[in-house]
């Protein structure tokens, strides 16, 4: 059974900036057709493979009491995961479905030509004509290419990982970025014994030495090990075991594993698509390739979020949705070149926020910096990391000497994802640290620690007592 169907806007992909862009031109009475590929991924990654679970499963694993036994306690906090994770796909669904003006087709896309694209479901296809398509794929795990590790029994994505509710005693990690760090955390809190394995001579090498290595610092207290200048080989499966083998300083050496994660990043999806049908270009590193405008090589198809190849964040492609949306129904002024001060949280416990340059970009670029740091512990005016018993981290400043404006952040601390928030707005509208340490906050707040910290900076301790 076939059908055809004319929009006036075609969006394949039913991701954050997808489903944005269809639910604000559906409402302005633009005829939308969205097309998502399995009915498991309405909303996209963030609900239901990324932040909502992981960061939910990084809330249960902090709820584990020492008597909770390990492995019922995961199996029960996947399971409340996947309710969430549920709940938000449900909700994605109804409000496109409740929309006259969007059609929902669930099934797999492919151009074939500019401005057609054939949509493959279960008992047939649909052939989808628009004006305007935009392609909104995502992103999927990379498995890099080591001897067995392919075929490994053993071997889970991220996706794998939170579905599955058995918990791994032995969790190996290849990668040490932010997603194997976060992983790192999560099941380390959950009781498998975690050994993260990283290629680089450093773990968290953009960011300067004293912040990396105060994050490391906490994992390793919580029994996570790492291990840099690791070049991985191979992977063998046993009976019992898989072992990852590994070399470094010229010696080889291996690790056994339940679980062996591949962490080492995320690649665009377009495999399948049939780009070359609708003449739309790719870059070298596999994404869509985009203008400032999100525009590919064809006028009237945009690339957003994680496809293009740029930032893999939710929140980069809600930004991209309104800046296709500024270019089709407003003023087309909007570009990626607009965006200042864009902040990233790495969620481990406590988060670890950042912000602008660190101190040695700062320095490398010619500016006179002062820094201001503190650990939190040591934060009098902080008493909400008391109040939580969460006393691990520092917040540390990098200031202009000469226009007293911030440069740049590292917050490892509770609430970290809200403060840098604050602090990403102030940057991008100029205004100064002394600003932000003389301002009036809330009391008890993680975000009242400005008033401390940036006071250190001048050198003095002008610290009031605590309360």
């Amino acid at each position: 059974m076939s059908t055809t169907i004319n929009a006036d806007v075609l969006v394949v992909g039913f991701g954050k900036g997808g489903k944005t862009v269809a639910a604000k031109l559906g409402g302005l009475g633009r005829n939308v057709v969205l097309v998502e590929q399995s009915d498991q991924m309405y909303g996209g990654t963030c609900p239901n493979v990324g932040c909502v679970p992981t960061k939910a499963l990084v809330h249960h694993s902090r709820k584990r009491r020492p008597e909770d036994a390990p492995q019922e306690w995961y199996a029960r906090s996947v399971a409340e995961v996947h309710a969430l994770t549920s709940m938000f796909r449900a909700g994605n669904r109804d409000a496109m479905q409740s929309a006259e003006t969007i059609t929902l087709l669930t099934g797999r896309a492919r151009f074939t030509g500019p401005h057609t694209v054939e949509v493959a479901q279960g008992g047939g296809h649909a052939t989808v004509t628009a004006d305007t398509i935009v392609i909104n794929t995502g992103s999927e795990p990379i498995v890099p290419d080591i001897a067995g590790l392919r075929d490994s029994k053993r071997l889970v994505t991220s996706t794998d990982l939170i579905h599955s509710t058995d918990l791994p005693e032995r969790l190996v990690i290849i990668g040490g970025g932010y997603l194997g760090l976060e992983f790192a955390s999560i099941y380390g809190q959950f009781g498998s014994q975690v050994t993260v394995l990283e290629a680089a001579p450093e773990i968290l090498g953009r960011l300067d030495d004293d912040v990396a290595e105060a994050a490391l610092d906490v994992m390793r207290g919580e029994g996570v090990e790492f291990v840099t200048s690791a070049a991985v080989t191979e992977v063998r499966d046993g009976v019992a075991q898989t072992d990852v083998v590994y070399e470094r300083d010229g010696q080889r050496h291996s690790v056994p594993a339940d679980a062996v994660l591949a962490a080492v990043g995320r690649a665009p999806v377009i495999r399948g698509l049939d780009l070359d049908a609708a003449g739309v270009r790719t870059s070298e590193r596999g994404g869509i390739e985009v203008d400032e405008h999100l525009r590919t090589s064809q006028p009237h198809i945009f690339a957003l979020g994680d496809v293009n190849g740029g930032p893999q964040f939710t929140y980069i492609s809600l930004d991209d949705s309104r800046i296709v949306l500024d270019h089709l129904v407003g003023e087309g002024r909007r570009s990626r070149a607009d965006r200042v001060a864009i902040p990233a949280t790495l969620f481990m416990t406590p988060p670890l926020a950042t912000v602008g340059l660190t101190e040695r970009e700062a320095r490398a670029a010619g500016h006179r910096v002062r820094i201001a740091k503190q650990a939190v512990a040591d934060i009098v005016a902080m008493p909400r990391a008391y109040v939580v018993e969460e006393t691990r981290g520092l917040m540390k400043f990098v200031l202009d000497a000469e226009t007293d404006e911030i440069l740049g952040a590292a917050l490892l601390s509770v609430d970290a994802q809200e403060i840098v928030n604050t602090i990403a707005l102030a940057m991008r509208h100029h205004v100064t640290a002394a600003e932000l340490r003389d301002a009036v906050y809330t009391h008890p707040s993680s975000t009242e620690a400005l008033n401390d910290v940036l006071a250190m900076s001048e050198g003095g301790d002008r610290r009031p007592g605590a309360c």
